[in-house]
C-alpha cells in the first residue's frame, strides 16, 4: 500500500467516498440498530464521513513527502461509529499506512460496514482491517504491540491514559481526543428565551452521548425564575421514540 503512488491512493478514497454516498441509506440504517441514532442524527454523519474520506484523499496530494509509519490502530467510540472512525482510518490511508480498525464494542456492525465499502472502492483485503471485540482484550492487544507504530483513540479519559501509558513503554505515536464537560453560561443580558430553547438540544442530542453536550446549565440569578420558565417548555418537547422513526 505504502508503495502505491499519491494518485492511486487518492483514486481510491474518491471511490471510497462515491461508494459512502452510494450506500448511504444502509449505513443509516445500520446506525440505528447499532448505536441507537436516529435517521436525523445519523444521516449528516454520512455526510461528515464521505467529507472526510474526499478531504484526505485531496490531502496525500498536498502532502507528497508524508513518509508512513506503518501499521496505525484506529479505536473509535460507540457514539458516533460512522464519522469518527472514517477520518481516521481515511487520513492514516492517504498517508499510506495500513490501517486496523478496533471498533467499540457496542457497535462493531457499522465498523463492518465500512470495511465493506473500503473492499469495494478497491482497498485491497489486509490493508484495512475491522477486528471488533473487547478493547481489555483485542485493544490492549494491539496497543502492546510492537508492529503498531501508531495509536488513534476517541474515548474516555481513562482509557485514554491506560493507552498513552502502553505507547509509552514503545515509544509509539498516539492521537487521544478524551472526555469533555461542557456548560450552557446563560447572563442576564443575553436573550434568555432562545438560550433556554437551545439549551435540551445541546444535551438530549444524540441520546445525550456527545463529548461536548453542554450537560450543566449556569444561570445567573436573577433570570433564573425566567430561564426555567422556557427550559421547562423546550425540554417537554423531546420524546424518546424508534430510532428508525
Amino acid at each position: 500500500w505504502a508503495a502505491k503512488s499519491v494518485e492511486e491512493r487518492k483514486n481510491i478514497l474518491f471511490e471510497a467516498a462515491k461508494v459512502m454516498q452510494k450506500q448511504r441509506a444502509i449505513a443509516i440504517a445500520v446506525m440505528a440498530r447499532d448505536a441507537g441514532k436516529s435517521v436525523s442524527e445519523s444521516d449528516p454523519e454520512v455526510s461528515e464521513a464521505i467529507d472526510f474520506a474526499r478531504y484526505y484523499a485531496s490531502h496525500g496530494v498536498e502532502n507528497t513527502d508524508s513518509t508512513p509509519v506503518g501499521v496505525v490502530l484506529v479505536v473509535p467510540p460507540w457514539n458516533f461509529p460512522y464519522a469518527i472512525p472514517a477520518g481516521g482510518v481515511c487520513a492514516a490511508l492517504a498517508a499510506g499506512n495500513t490501517v486496523l480498525l478496533k471498533p467499540a464494542e457496542y457497535t462493531p456492525l457499522t465498523a463492518i460496514k465500512l470495511g465493506e465499502i473500503a473492499l469495494k472502492a478497491g482497498i485491497p483485503e489486509g490493508v484495512f482491517t475491522v477486528i471488533p471485540g473487547k478493547g481489555s482484550v483485542v485493544g490492549n492487544r494491539f496497543v502492546t504491540h510492537p508492529k503498531v507504530r501508531k495509536i488513534v483513540f476517541t474515548g474516555s479519559t481513562e482509557v485514554g491514559k491506560s493507552i498513552m501509558a502502553g505507547c509509552a513503554q514503545q515509544v509509539k505515536r498516539v492521537t487521544l481526543e478524551l472526555g469533555g464537560k461542557s456548560a450552557n453560561i446563560i447572563f442576564a443580558d443575553s436573550d434568555v428565551e432562545k438560550a433556554a430553547s437551545a439549551a435540551p438540544g445541546a444535551v438530549f442530542d444524540n441520546a445525550g452521548q456527545d463529548c461536548c453536550a453542554r450537560s450543566r446549565i449556569l444561570v445567573e440569578k436573577s433570570v433564573f425564575g425566567k430561564f426555567m420558565a422556557h427550559f421547562e417548555t423546550a425540554v417537554k418537547k423531546f420524546r424518546v421514540e424508534d430510532p428508525s422513526l
